[in-house]
């Protein structure tokens, strides 16, 4: 499984969501796993410019000086210069996975949320939308599916699509359609997703986030058994994996009381390690 990480792309630990540094957690939990067979893979951050095909050329500009607040709601400069290394873990993975015709995985999360001037929810820049443009604008693709199966509704995601008119991305987000458990019963989820997967198919390029957040003991999920996410990831890998498909880990916030630093967050990366499990199973 290549793995597109580098430690600049890890922030200081902020308050209420991993995500800033959930990425060295886990791939130092994936590298522990006997079943998870990984390589890492160097990258080169984006560009300001990069940055800005998705996004105001001001805004991006007032978050990388700490001069507007990010995502978490701070100034943060940690947060400020981990953010090219982000996106760029993205934009790397899409290419590799466009030009080797591969399933490849950025650890990376805190994207759907930002829209084109503004940040919050936890997202500062769109990366998913930075590396579709930058894929585009490269010439590598002509269409490009984002597959959302994060929680919550990608709605920085609309946003930007909106704002550009952009009519070659094909965006499924969960998050419009589920809020409970009871809407994801009797099949529901899985009829969705089948018919999102379906859409998918027509596209040269997946980005599939996918969310430990939706499991039915998050305090910000609460949608699907432990069951149902792994299928969920096994139907996504099996249905779109002939295609250039990247994953990443989006949202998880449950959290286990008074433990610390991996410990903490083991119920989340239990669920991303499920992901990584079936990848190796399934594409070696």
């Amino acid at each position: 499984m290549k793995v597109f990480y580098r430690p600049e792309q890890v922030a200081p630990a902020q308050s209420a969501s991993p995500s800033a540094h959930k990425p060295r957690l886990a791939v130092e939990d994936w590298a522990r796993q006997s079943r998870i067979h990984m390589e890492i893979c160097n990258f080169e951050p984006v560009t300001e410019a990069q940055m800005a095909l998705a996004h105001d050329p001001a805004f991006v500009r007032g978050i990388l000086a700490c001069e507007m607040a990010n995502g978490f709601g701070n100034r943060s400069a940690g947060v400020a210069s981990s953010l090219a290394y982000t996106s760029g873990s993205m934009v790397a993975a899409a290419e590799h996975a466009v030009l080797h015709q591969q399933v490849v995985c950025s650890p990376t999360s805190g994207f759907h949320h930002a829209q084109y001037g503004s940040a919050g929810g936890y997202c500062t820049f769109n990366g998913l939308m930075v590396t579709a443009l930058a894929l585009k604008e490269a010439g590598l693709v002509s269409k490009v599916a984002i597959l959302d199966c994060d929680a919550h509704y990608g709605d920085g995601t609309d946003d930007i699509v909106r704002r550009l008119g952009i009519d070659w991305i094909e965006h499924h987000t969960q998050g419009l359609r589920f809020y409970s458990a009871d809407d994801a019963c009797d099949g529901q989820y899985e009829r969705w997703l089948a018919q999102a997967i379906e859409k998918c198919l027509r596209c040269d390029l997946v980005l599939y986030q996918a969310g430990a957040d939706p499991h039915i003991d998050d305090p910000l999920g609460g949608i699907l058994t432990t069951a149902q996410m792994s299928a969920r990831d096994r139907m996504v890998f099996e249905k779109l994996g002939h295609l250039p498909l990247v994953w990443n880990l989006a949202g998880g916030y449950q959290v286990v009381a008074g433990k610390t630093g991996a410990s903490e967050v083991e119920p989340v990366l239990a669920l991303h390690r499920e992901t990584a499990r079936l990848h190796c199973e399934i594409f070696g």
